[in-house]
C-alpha cells in the first residue's frame, strides 16, 4: 500500500515543513536500512543528525525542526521537519496500522457462549475466552491467550500471546491441623481502555474485589499481577515485575525490571521503582525508590534521563 505522509501528518494535526522531493511511500525503516521507498526518522541533533541524514538512502526522513537550515535533502529525497521526529513517526505509523487492522476471529479460538465480543476485534488461534468474559470494541487478543473467567477487557487493548488473565490468585490459609485451604476467588479482572499486556504475563482475578488495570497502562512481558491489585492510569510495568496481592498503584507510575512489590503496599502517583527493587512499605507520590528493601533516593537523582525513560517530567 502507498501512503501520503504529508496528508497523514495533516490529519493528525502535526505541523511540518517540507524540503526536497515528496512522493508517496510504501514502507518504514530505520534510518540506516531505509530505501528510497521508505519513511524514516532522525531524533538526533547537531553533527550526529547531519551525519545520519546525509548517509541515509531513505526517501523521506522526519527530522527535528531545530535542524531546518542545518541540513538539506539529497537529490530526489525529502526532509520533513517537525517538533519531535520520533513522536511524529510513532503517531504516523500507529495511525496507519490502526486503519489497516482487519476484524477476524480465528476458527481455532475457543469462546464461551456467555462471552461477549465487541466490534472490530481480533481473536487469535487457540485463544480461550471463558465464561462471563467481555471484550470491548477494537481490541486484539493474540494467539494462545487465556481469559479464564469474569474478565472485562476495554476498548483498543492489545493482549499478546501467552498471557493468562482471570485465573485464581495464590491465596491459601493454613488450618489448625496443618492442612492448606484455598481462599475463594469470586470476582474478576477489569482492564480499562488502551491497555497493552505483553507476552507470558499473568493477571489474577480478585477474591472479593476485582483486580483492576487503569486506562493506557502498559504491562511488559513476564509480569505477575496478583489478586485484588488496583493499578491506575498510564502506568508502565517493565519486564519481570511482580506485584503482590491487594497492592494499590496510583497513576503514571513506573516499575523497573524485576522489581517486587509486597502485598498490600500502596504506591502513589508518579512514582519510580528502580530495577530490582523490593518494595516492602508504602511509597508516597512522586518518590523514587531503589534497593532491597527499597528506600527513597529522590534527593540523589539529578539526571532527567531517569524521568524521560518513565515518560514523566521531573
Amino acid at each position: 500500500m502507498v501512503y501520503d505522509v504529508t496528508a497523514i501528518l495533516s490529519d493528525l494535526g502535526i505541523d511540518y515543513k517540507l524540503e526536497g522531493s515528496f512522493n508517496k511511500i510504501d514502507g518504514f525503516s530505520s534510518i540506516e536500512e531505509a530505501t528510497e521507498r521508505d519513511l524514516s526518522f532522525c531524533s538526533s541533533k547537531g553533527a550526529e543528525a547531519i551525519s545520519s541524514i546525509s548517509k541515509s538512502a531513505a526517501g523521506y526522513i522526519l527530522c527535528n525542526s531545530s535542524m531546518q537550515g542545518a541540513i538539506h535533502p539529497n537529490p530526489g529525497k525529502g526532509l520533513i521537519f517537525v517538533d519531535d521526529a520520533r513522536i511524529a513517526f510513532i503517531k504516523l505509523v500507529n495511525h496507519i496500522q490502526k486503519k489497516e487492522k482487519v476484524s477476524a476471529i480465528s476458527e481455532h479460538a475457543v469462546i464461551s457462549k456467555s462471552a461477549r465480543i465487541g466490534s472490530n476485534c481480533q481473536i487469535g488461534a487457540f485463544a480461550f475466552i471463558g465464561d462471563n468474559c467481555v471484550i470491548e470494541d477494537d481490541t486484539i487478543i493474540y494467539d494462545r491467550v487465556s481469559l479464564i473467567r469474569n474478565c472485562k477487557i476495554g476498548q483498543n487493548c492489545i493482549i499478546w500471546s501467552g498471557v493468562t488473565i482471570g485465573a485464581d490468585g495464590f491465596g491459601f490459609e493454613r488450618l489448625s491441623n496443618g492442612q492448606i485451604e484455598r481462599f475463594p476467588h469470586l470476582r474478576g479482572v477489569v482492564i480499562e481502555n488502551n491497555v497493552e499486556v505483553c507476552p507470558n504475563s499473568a493477571i489474577a482475578r480478585g477474591s472479593l474485589l476485582d483486580t483492576k488495570i487503569g486506562d493506557e497502562t502498559k504491562i511488559d512481558a513476564l509480569v505477575s499481577i496478583a489478586h485484588n491489585v488496583q493499578i491506575g492510569k498510564r502506568c508502565l510495568l517493565t519486564e519481570g515485575a511482580i506485584v503482590g496481592g491487594s497492592v494499590k498503584i496510583g497513576d503514571e507510575s513506573w516499575l523497573g525490571l524485576n522489581s517486587t512489590v509486597k502485598q498490600k503496599v500502596k504506591i502513589g502517583n508518579n512514582v519510580l521503582v528502580a530495577a530490582g527493587a523490593c518494595v516492602l512499605s508504602d511509597v508516597p507520590d512522586q518518590d523514587i525508590v531503589a534497593g532491597v528493601p527499597a528506600k527513597s533516593i529522590k534527593d540523589k537523582v539529578s539526571s532527567d534521563r531517569v524521568f524521560m525513560m518513565a515518560g514523566q517530567k521531573k
